[in-house]
């Protein structure tokens, strides 16, 4: 049996994201078969147990998660000229008042939080912000296979042809699409469910079967909706709630 990189295997187990795994190792908080690893590098086999100090579960329990209500206009991570990250709009000023969490805001909180999936910068809606590196990969990961939802204002006319490709059919960047769900949400907009994230992926969608996207909101990512969160604003994941 081939070993295994210790740091891939903890990302595998959804123990913490590669870098946060290396990050433990060299701090003495890993312990494999019982046996503290400070080496990086180390490889063991896939079936030897992987546990993390104390210290280790302390720190991933003090991390964040948010949910912003992203505006059009702003982009989800790296910036554009002329435009802003996401991540600014996260302040003390802009949370929420409905949100039902005890957690304090902390400046501390802004360390490290980056978005787990992109929103484009003309769309809007649910962006998830995180320092958690299990979310990260629950929601990015490549094996990841959880629903995003999405409410899609279009023009043009669309065949029950083009209905039938939007649910299965399309390729995009040489590679098939993953099935979806597409439904008529009213005469000019379609309900989207995808379990993939594919660099605007809808937009493409649509521009295959003839029509023009006017407007794109995500409205959930698993079991986590948008809600009743107004535009611009943000609140902490609860700790009841899971993608």
């Amino acid at each position: 049996m081939e070993k295994i990189r210790l740091s891939k295997l903890m990302s595998q187990r959804g123990l913490c994201s590669r870098r946060e795994a290396d990050r433990y190792i060299e701090r003495g908080w890993v312990f494999v078969d019982g046996e503290r690893i400070t080496e990086l590098g180390t490889k063991i086999y896939a079936l030897q147990e992987i546990k993390l100090d104390n210290s280790a579960q302390a720190q991933q329990a003090n991390r964040v998660t948010v949910l912003l209500n992203k505006p059009v206009g702003y982009v989800s991570s790296q910036p554009e000229p002329g435009y802003q990250p996401a991540v600014r709009l996260v302040n003390e000023e802009s949370r929420f008042r409905g949100d039902q969490t005890s957690q304090h805001f902390s400046p501390m909180h802004l360390k490290g939080l980056a978005p787990a999936g992109r929103l484009d910068i003309d769309s809007s809606g649910l962006l998830v912000l995180t320092q958690d590196g299990r979310i990260a990969k629950s929601l990015i990961g490549a094996e990841s296979g959880i629903e995003k939802e999405y409410l899609v204002r279009i023009q043009g006319n669309l065949s029950k042809h083009g209905l039938g490709l939007l649910h299965y059919g399309l390729s995009l960047d040489g590679q098939p699409l993953k099935r979806a769900a597409v439904v008529w949400q009213n005469q000019d907009q379609l309900r989207f469910i995808l379990r993939e994230g594919k660099k605007r992926q809808i937009r493409r969608m649509c521009e295959l079967v003839g029509l023009k996207v006017t407007g794109l909101k995500r409205i959930r990512i698993g079991r986590v909706k948008l809600g009743d969160l107004p535009v611009g604003k943000w609140r902490y994941l609860g700790d009841c709630e899971e993608f």
